[in-house]
């Protein structure tokens, strides 16, 4: 084995440690772009899916994926030309009007977003749109709460990347619609904090449509050959900016076709 492989495993295993001890302790760290070049996507992915490991064999379960980079503005202060994906954990779930703790999720940032339920496998050799949407089984809104265990938010591609995508949690709405019933990309939006709007958009604002988001991830599952599953969740990009959240935060938000979606943060402290 050549001295360059040799360095890059002991730089991704050096990241993983550092990302690892981070969620461990519920603490942030530098970023991780000092040991991955910071735009190393195949390193980036290859600290993930160490860190997705570890989480599996501490007993969470793999539930679904979800999207970033899904708007243009964030792509061209990041300098790349695509999304990212991140997985989707059973403990970051929450049902609709929960209580979240606050210190579940570093420096937590909250996105309202279309969730696709997929009611098949997209493993299928060729993938286009019209397998993609066969495979929906339904859409409702969603919150992401993203969050970074990269302190102050400080991260470049390769960081978000090994960085599970600044996952944290996620809620779903309540209100089931099959894509008969809403077309994803002419949904509009509305986020609220306290009762204050912070951010709207469309679902234009997610590669155009979130569909687009949903058939770009399931060609690069299948290229990395860890396809979609029936059953899973996959959270398609925000459809307007990201918004910061304090403890005891009230969030809702409206989205055309799929109701609304709201969760509530704990005060802190525990």
């Amino acid at each position: 084995m050549s001295e360059t492989v040799l360095d890059t495993e002991a730089r991704v295993r050096a990241a993983v440690e550092r990302l690892a001890d981070a969620s461990a302790h519920g603490t942030t760290v530098a970023p991780v772009r000092d040991l991955i070049d910071r735009d190393d996507v195949v390193a980036a992915y290859d600290v993930q899916r160490r860190l997705t490991q570890l989480r599996v064999a501490g007993g969470a379960t793999v539930v679904g994926r979800k999207i970033g980079l899904t708007a243009t503005a964030v792509q061209q202060q990041l300098g790349v030309d695509q999304p990212d994906f991140g997985v989707l954990f059973d403990e970051m779930a929450h049902p609709d009007g929960s209580t979240v703790p606050f210190e579940m999720v570093p420096q937590a940032r909250v996105e309202a977003e279309v969730a696709f339920v997929l009611g098949s496998d997209l493993d299928t050799a060729s993938l286009d749109m019209a397998t993609v949407r066969a495979a929906v089984d339904h859409v409702v809104a969603a919150l992401e709460i993203c969050g970074s265990r990269i302190d102050g938010w400080d991260i470049s591609l390769a960081d978000t990347v090994a960085d599970n995508a600044s996952a944290g949690a996620f809620v779903l709405g309540t209100e089931r619609r099959t894509l008969e019933e809403v077309e994803p990309g002419e949904v509009v939006m509305e986020l609220t904090i306290d009762g204050e709007v912070v951010s709207w958009g469309s679902g234009a604002a997610c590669l155009g449509d979130p569909l687009n988001a949903l058939l770009w991830l399931a060609r690069r599952a299948s290229e990395l050959g860890d396809p979609l599953r029936a059953g899973q969740v996959v959270l398609s990009g925000a459809l307007g900016p990201m918004r910061a959240v304090a403890p005891g935060a009230e969030v809702t938000a409206a989205i055309s076709g799929l109701g609304r979606v709201g969760l509530r943060f704990g005060e802190g402290g525990g």
